[in-house]
């Protein structure tokens, strides 16, 4: 007992609150919401899912237009419990996969297929 105690209390902080989203929580969490990526230049970078399957996002005001088309969109889906998405321009139209994991109320952490990583936090429904 005394072992099981000394584990729990090793945790790391917000371990225990951390948990993966499947495919019903990512469609009742970020279906209809912007999502903000933090930028690793400072900042964040809105993504909005929209309900009919269209994502569409503006870096406009992160300066973003100097080595990028500054506003793209195209769509999004749901597969084996992460968020797809697939844009008309930005990477080269190639789709790709995200497993999001809550790290605290309206925090995400999400790894992409290719195995890059980052921060997002939930924001409000989508305009």
């Amino acid at each position: 007992m005394r072992q099981l105690l000394l584990a729990l209390l090793l945790l790391p902080i917000g371990a225990a609150q951390a948990s993966t989203l499947k495919g019903d929580d990512i469609r009742s969490d970020i279906v209809g919401r912007t999502v903000f990526l933090a930028a690793p230049f400072g900042g964040e970078f809105p993504l909005n899912y929209r309900p009919n399957g269209v994502v569409d996002g503006d870096g406009e005001a992160l300066g973003l237009g100097r080595w990028i088309a500054p506003r793209d969109k195209g769509r999004w889906w749901v597969r084996e419990n992460r968020l797809c998405q697939q844009f008309e321009t930005w990477y080269n139209g190639a789709p790709m996969c995200f497993e999001l994991t809550r790290t605290g109320p309206q925090r995400l952490r999400w790894v992409r297929d290719n195995g890059e990583t980052g921060a997002a936090r939930i924001g409000a429904p989508v305009n």
